[in-house]
């Protein structure tokens, strides 16, 4: 695990880089997706740098408690509760993550096509 220098998801939640930010507490910051694939397409993302979900030990048990409910609540006061969304953590490169700080995709607001 790394200490999250120069990483793009740890200055946006350490308010030094503009986001559009939706929810946020002491552990998580949730913002639009600047290339949405979907009418809403949030990220949640961890305070702490964490590289991926291969690195998930490097957060605090706590912290790991709470992250699928801070995920819901983001998803609910986006409206997408009733609908349906889509939650996805892509994990390595062959995954496609782009940026290597561990974050969830939070995506509705339409019919969702397959994921095969």
């Amino acid at each position: 695990m790394s200490d999250g220098a120069g990483c793009m998801f740890c200055a946006i939640a350490a308010g030094e880089v503009p986001a559009d930010v939706v929810a946020s507490d002491e552990r998580f910051v949730a913002f639009s997706d600047l290339r949405p694939v979907a009418p809403t397409h949030l990220l949640v993302v961890p305070r702490a740098h964490v590289g991926s979900l291969d690195e998930l030990e490097g957060l605090p048990e706590q912290t790991r408690a709470e992250m699928l409910s801070f995920i819901v609540e983001v998803a609910r006061r986006a409206g997408l509760a009733e609908s349906g969304y889509r939650v996805v953590a892509n994990t390595g490169p062959d995954a496609r993550q782009e940026v290597m700080h561990l974050h969830w995709h939070v995506i509705g607001g339409r019919r969702l096509g397959g994921i095969a």
